[in-house]
């Protein structure tokens, strides 16, 4: 899995690691500050999955050409009761992949699996 650099806190990559994910981040593979197209052009030729909160950015590039691994999109608000920490986002996950949705080609909102 390829964190995107909104998402690498090191909390979430000892979470995501703790249940057996691969994770490289965005500041590990000299992504940072670079075009979204970059990092998911990254993460297609290195066939990851990228966890991203950059939802509506990466929304039009996966419309644009929707192969890739798969987009792990997490939405934010402005109620910030309402927006998923990182227990959630790991626990969304693990909902995503107990019912061994494919995401290959998928833009996934993980906000919907967070239950």
């Amino acid at each position: 899995m390829l964190l995107d650099e909104d998402s690498q806190a090191k909390y979430l990559i000892n979470l995501l690691q703790a249940t057996g994910h691969d994770i490289v981040t965005a500041n590990a593979v000299d992504l940072m500050n670079r075009p979204d197209s970059v990092v998911l052009d990254f993460a297609r030729r290195n066939e990851r999955v990228l966890l991203t909160r950059n939802c509506n950015d990466f929304q039009e590039l996966h419309e644009a050409n929707p192969v890739h691994s798969g987009i792990l999109a997490v939405y934010q608000g402005s109620d910030a009761s309402k927006n998923m920490n990182y227990q959630e986002i790991v626990k969304a996950i693990a909902n995503l992949e107990a019912t061994e949705y494919a995401l290959k080609n998928q833009f996934v909102v993980l906000n919907q699996w967070n239950y």
